[in-house]
């Protein structure tokens, strides 16, 4: 693995209640980083880097759910793409809605990747593959505005109402888009008690990291809009929308 080069030290101005976690994915086992020694869904492995805070990777047997599915790891059980599991757990009226999510859910190609690493950002030695926060409505505004402050890159949430580790993990990894969910919104994470609901989930992938860093460093966090209040807010509004008026009648 390549050793950290970005600096992510600016994240630590969030005081996130929740570590930001580093995720690396890798063909090969992993050096120096300790194996984990139990049995986890593939999305609780995000909340158990946050409460162990020191490095650690999984393998296709410490997976106890569809996430080495979605790795590639393993082929897709027909009875969960024929849509029986939906059906059984009610999250369907039939197995035919069910089915339809596999035309969208991301799965990476077969044996790609055996191991997956992580570590929180304190600990974090090597350059992640994607950043995960977790984050407050006011901090998640900050991230996703610091995506868009010099792009002007489109917000988007994507998400199937099962399998939330594809679009958590796969999607950002393949497309290279930033996403972000809702904890409590999906099945599996919610059934099996794995996040406390209402924080949003950020998933950053490598090639918009530098983007989002660097967006940090420049813009303001917190609007002038933002702490002055309602009544501030709208002379300001009409203030500008005059002075943009006149600026157009001058041309």
């Amino acid at each position: 693995m390549k050793a950290l080069r970005t600096d992510l030290s600016i994240l630590k101005k969030f005081d996130f209640q929740y570590a930001p976690v580093g995720v690396k994915f890798l063909y090969g086992r992993p050096e120096g980083i300790e194996q984990l020694e139990k049995t986890l869904p593939f999305c609780g492995m995000v909340r158990e880097a946050q409460e162990r805070g020191t490095p650690f990777y999984f393998a296709k047997e410490n997976e106890d759910c569809f996430g080495t599915m979605t790795l590639g790891m393993v082929e897709v059980p027909p009875f969960a793409e024929a849509g029986l599991l939906g059906e059984g757990y009610e999250i369907f009226q039939e197995p035919r809605a069910n089915q339809r999510i596999y035309q969208d859910i991301r799965k990476l190609p077969r044996g790609t990747v055996n191991y997956v690493a992580y570590s929180v950002v304190d600990a974090l030695t090597f350059e992640p593959d994607l950043l995960i926060l977790m984050a407050t409505p006011s901090q998640a505004e900050i991230i996703m505005r610091a995506l868009s402050y010099t792009t002007g890159e489109l917000w988007e949430s994507k998400k199937t109402p099962v399998l939330g580790c594809s679009w958590m993990y796969v999607y950002p990894y393949q497309t290279g888009k930033v996403n972000y969910m809702v904890t409590g919104m999906s099945f599996g994470a919610k059934a099996k008690e794995v996040f406390p609901e209402g924080w949003l989930l950020i998933s950053i992938p490598w090639d918009k990291l530098a983007t989002i860093i660097e967006s940090l460093k420049e813009m303001k966090w917190v609007l002038p809009s933002y702490a002055e209040g309602r009544e501030e807010f709208l002379k300001r509004e009409a203030r500008l929308k005059e002075e943009a008026f006149k600026s157009a009648q001058d041309v």
